[in-house]
């Protein structure tokens, strides 16, 4: 990136000298200095070189109904001048995080009514490993702490939500995963089935889950997480026959299942969530994000009413953070959601944008570059190869990270995980917009092979 603005420079110094950013490589940032974000609005980013860039990430998939909604801010600022905070501890409340339980509460799956927040969905899956140790404790069976996840899945970066995903990259750092978690493989078909088709694969990969169980032994396990869709993981939308084996299986044992909604909840599915989308009735979900449209920090647990009747009988839960239930995110929380229901934006996605994206998407599939293209909701992925009969790779190429270039470059985010590009555009992006995207997304791949075969 070009640097032409003097202000800009100023920023990156200080970067330099005193800010340690999250995911980073700390030698190639110093040396390149970050791109500098300075305002946005609607599904657009302007950096501090006047450079205008379509958001295909919602932030970090978080920003739902775009950015600029002036009703967030008067609902923070509103609260702040009223109750800039007080804490949920000691027998103490508030209204807004009353209020918000109830509204939460209306929205989610039936049967799941209380919920308990915190500030992030890491602090919630961090919840989720205490909350189902604690239930078990509760029910006289002590022994069942162990906790399934997935390979390639996200729960989160602190100890506990790195240990219930399964990134290699993550557990290589910090002697992860922590005791008492393992994993099954991930239903990722288009890497990893093989000659299989996508159904005998789906079943295959819920079938782990089982094998697992056993393995461990049932009286050992304590629960199942899982995401609806992975989205960290490369926007991996299971077959069709992946979640009714997964219901199978689930059915067949003692165990809890939670759903890690960070990413698909508030309507990224088409549905309020994606437990909604699979009719997964978990006991537990995760939720954050789209909670408060990403505007100020927020995320929480959704708990089914059966296993909160077990807590209630079990004295203290020695467990929660500072901010649980902050009012000012609460506040900013009950705002985003009546914007979501009175603007009727989830039915917006599920009837006309998604199907518009989906559509517009898969005509990338003729690009030479392009393995596969898939997609659900406002989710998308696409698959970059060497060979696309074969799913070949390049090797040592980083195409992932060429293309992303060129994306950022010429106006558009989209993620790179390994060599698939993946996006998730806020919830209120138009046609007009959607085709913004697809065309600077063909522009970006026709550069990445431009550069491939130079």
């Amino acid at each position: 990136m070009s640097v032409k603005n003097p202000q800009t420079l100023e920023w990156q110094a200080l970067s330099s000298e005193h800010h340690l950013a999250p995911f980073s490589d700390y030698k190639q940032l110093k040396e390149k200095g970050p791109r500098i974000i300075t305002k946005a609005a609607g599904v657009h980013l302007w950096d501090s070189e006047g450079n205008k860039i379509l958001d295909g990430m919602a932030g970090l998939w978080c920003v739902a109904v775009g950015y600029g909604r002036d009703e967030l801010v008067q609902a923070a600022s509103k609260q702040m001048k009223e109750l800039p905070f007080y804490n949920t501890f000691f027998m103490t409340a508030h209204p807004p995080v009353l209020e918000l339980s109830k509204v939460v509460a209306d929205v989610a799956p039936a049967g799941m009514t209380h919920v308990f927040f915190t500030g992030s969905g890491s602090e919630g899956n961090d919840t989720v490993l205490r909350m189902v140790r604690h239930y078990w404790k509760l029910k006289g069976k002590p022994e069942k702490k162990v906790i399934i996840g997935r390979i390639n899945g996200y729960h989160g970066s602190t100890v506990a939500g790195a240990s219930l995903g399964g990134m290699s990259g993550m557990h290589e750092q910090g002697d992860l995963p922590i005791p008492g978690i393992v994993h099954i493989p991930q239903p990722y078909w288009y890497g990893e089935g093989g000659d299989m088709t996508p159904d005998a694969f789906g079943v295959w990969a819920a079938e782990q889950l089982e094998k697992k169980i056993l393995e461990v032994g049932v009286d050992n396990v304590a629960a199942f997480i899982a995401e609806p869709i992975q989205g960290a993981g490369g926007v991996i939308i299971p077959p069709d026959t992946y979640w009714p084996k997964i219901k199978e299986i689930l059915a067949r044992y003692d165990i809890l299942f939670v759903a890690d909604e960070v990413i698909c909840g508030f309507g990224r599915t088409g549905e309020w969530f994606g437990s909604d989308y699979y009719d997964l009735k978990p006991d537990l979900m995760t939720i954050a994000k789209g909670l408060t449209s990403g505007y100020i920090p927020m995320g929480g647990v959704i708990v089914r009413d059966e296993v909160v009747k077990v807590l209630n009988e079990g004295g203290d839960f020695n467990h929660g953070f500072t901010y649980s239930g902050h009012p000012v995110a609460a506040a900013v929380g009950l705002e985003n959601i009546r914007i979501l229901r009175d603007e009727k934006i989830i039915e917006r996605v599920k009837a006309d944008t998604a199907p518009y994206l989906q559509k517009r998407l898969r005509e990338l599939n003729d690009h030479p570059l392009v393995g596969e293209v898939r997609g659900l909701g406002l989710l998308g992925a696409i698959e970059l190869v060497k060979n696309k009969a074969t799913r070949e790779r390049y090797t040592d190429k980083g195409v992932g990270m060429i293309c992303r270039t060129f994306c950022f470059d010429n106006g558009l985010i989209m993620r790179a995980v390994g060599d698939t590009m993946i996006i998730a555009p806020s919830l209120v992006i138009t046609h007009e917009e959607i085709d913004e995207l697809v065309t600077k997304a063909r522009k970006c791949l026709d550069l990445t092979l431009e550069a491939l075969n130079g």
